[in-house]
């Protein structure tokens, strides 16, 4: 009786024993995602571009995941606030590493993205992102890559639309302590003289970026003032030609998306503001209709650009990622960026998003076509 107690009680420990590791690995499994990471402003000034190039991450990752994952296994996104600085960014690529991270969507702003990009060339980290426009930062290894307008193509086709356009008297101010700001002005500087067109300049840093009173008073004369900034100083622009009697059109690059929410109806703004992006919510064409229902839905506002190429950037990384049969969870994120490199580099393979139909080559840049937006008030 004792021997017969005592191998009853040992089964049902053994029995206990396996039940316990057989719950622990489904719970492992069910845990388990594909891990995409990134960094972007969610406070402080440029919080507008990171809260909204979050959101539209989120969007694709909610849907690939309702519309099954990929190979049974759901993605996770987490973006760490880097408040647009290259310390931060770097220091958030750190934890967002180290907790598994596999594959990334890199930086919003261009001075963190290439902080960020420096430290994912050490690990063959495939990162591509919707929003860092500068040169350098597709420059920090051949594992970066970008959903957007580089620097160099918004100045060029800026230069190259003022010149289509028959202005004749051009102004232009720029940041000279931003790289965003100061490299699509050398695109642009070069693309004039090109075209041998003549043009007066007015500069800018971080540190008088509030008062364009003087600057606009210089370039009072111009048929259009081209700004390659963003769009809290742009609308300070619009405010100091206003204040200045000046009815020069503003023309901006994509940084320009989300100046009508600095706006008020007292503003009385009357210059005629356009700017380049590859992303127009008004589109009537069925996938971005779809993506700005959805977005609205989710989010009660309209997506701006920086949201549309987010959205776009997940996407990216999921038809790659399937197109290159990864299936294993838990593969490493160098074996990942060969694959999804493979993929992204095939003169065949192109995808067509909300921002446009995308290709890009060996430095990572993307071609796409671009849209010049009105937004006149």
């Amino acid at each position: 009786m004792k021997f017969t107690a005592l191998k009853w009680i040992s089964a049902v420990m053994i029995l206990s024993v396996l039940v316990m590791c057989f719950a622990a690995c489904g719970a492992d499994t069910a845990e388990k995602t594909w891990k995409v990471g990134a960094t972007g402003p969610l406070t402080g000034d440029a919080s507008s571009y990171g809260i909204s190039v979050k959101n539209g991450a989120q969007l694709a990752i909610d849907e690939i995941n309702k519309a099954g994952g990929l190979e049974g296994y759901n993605f996770s996104f987490d973006m760490k606030d880097d408040q647009a600085t290259a310390d931060q960014a770097g220091s958030g690529y750190d934890t967002l590493y180290e907790a598994g991270m596999q594959v990334s969507i890199g930086s919003v702003t261009s001075g963190s993205c290439q902080a960020f990009g420096t430290k994912a060339a050490k690990d063959n980290l495939f990162f591509i992102t919707p929003s860092a426009s500068a040169q350098a930062v597709i420059e920090t290894g051949t594992n970066a890559f970008r959903i957007c307008f580089g620097d160099p193509d918004q100045g060029t086709l800026a230069a190259q639309q003022i010149k289509k356009d028959n202005y004749t008297n051009v102004g232009c101010i720029y940041d000279n302590s931003d790289p965003y700001s100061s490299g699509i002005f050398d695109a642009f500087k070069t693309e004039m003289e090109k075209q041998s067109m003549t043009f007066k300049v007015q500069t800018f840093d971080s540190e008088n970026n509030k008062d364009f009173s003087s600057a606009v008073e210089a370039l009072k004369d111009c048929d259009i003032i081209f700004c390659p900034f963003y769009y809290t100083e742009a609308s300070l622009v619009a405010k100091a030609c206003v204040a200045k009697g000046v009815n020069a059109v503003l023309f901006g690059c994509d940084g320009f998306d989300g100046i009508n929410a600095m706006f008020t109806e007292a503003d009385h703004i009357t210059n005629k503001i356009l700017y380049i992006t590859p992303f127009d919510v008004n589109s009537t064409e069925s996938k971005s209709a779809a993506f700005v229902a959805a977005y609205k839905a989710k989010y009660g506002a309209d997506p701006d650009q920086f949201a549309a190429d987010g959205y776009d950037a997940v996407y990216v990384i999921y038809t790659a990622m399937k197109a290159a049969g990864v299936k294993d969870i838990n593969i490493k994120p160098s074996d990942l960026c060969n694959a999804i490199k493979g993929v992204i580099l095939d003169k065949s393979f192109s995808y067509s998003g909300v921002t446009g139909t995308m290709t890009w080559d060996e430095s990572g840049a993307c071609t796409k076509t671009p849209i010049i937006v009105d937004l006149t008030k």
